[in-house]
């Protein structure tokens, strides 16, 4: 995919080193976007524990609406959301955090979780819709300046949409910007 066509390019692997390496810098990777980041970690500053995202662990494409809990994490986009407890959309194949070949499950800041209907944190089929380890279902740097999620809470800005609770997320980057 396109993370391979970075690291195998050095050209390419160099100006996205540069750019993850400054100061003045974030990103956050959504669905496929957080694939390509766990898969360029190697060259993200801070996210050497972030796992791969493979095949969920049902093994089809899921869609729909999910629930998750975002926890104390340094990530600009989560600032001030401790414990908040968000319906999200999912739309993904491979979102199964798998730390069997990279990562690790122990060091990794993870910043976001699929929760069952009580807000326990869970595995379990449908509640968590690709079966990662503690419900797992975004991670971030220490810096919090790189994120990166399989849910879209890009779908969830708009009432006209679905709902509004993934607008959070986006004010949350504003105020973190605004304030630095």
């Amino acid at each position: 995919g396109w993370a391979r066509s970075i690291t195998f390019n050095t050209a390419l692997s160099d100006q996205f080193q540069a750019f993850f390496e400054r100061k003045n810098t974030f990103a956050l990777g959504v669905c496929n976007g957080c694939q390509m980041f766990a898969e360029l970690a190697v060259l993200i500053p801070g996210a050497q524990d972030w796992p791969r995202f493979i095949d969920n662990q049902s093994e089809r494409f899921e869609a729909r609406l999910s629930q998750v809990e975002v926890l104390d994490s340094p990530s600009l986009f989560f600032q001030g959301m401790a414990g908040s407890r968000l319906p999200i959309a999912v739309a993904h194949g491979e979102g199964y955090a798998d730390f069997s070949e990279r990562g690790s499950a122990d060091k990794v800041l993870a910043a976001m979780r699929f929760t069952d209907h009580h807000g326990k944190a869970t595995e379990a089929y449908p509640f968590n819709p690709n079966g990662s380890p503690g419900g797992l279902t975004a991670v971030t740097t220490v810096g919090g300046r790189f994120t990166a999620m399989m849910p879209h809470p890009e779908r969830m800005i708009e009432a006209a949409h679905g709902g509004t609770d993934g607008r959070a997320l986006f004010e949350s980057a504003v105020r973190g910007l605004v304030a630095a």
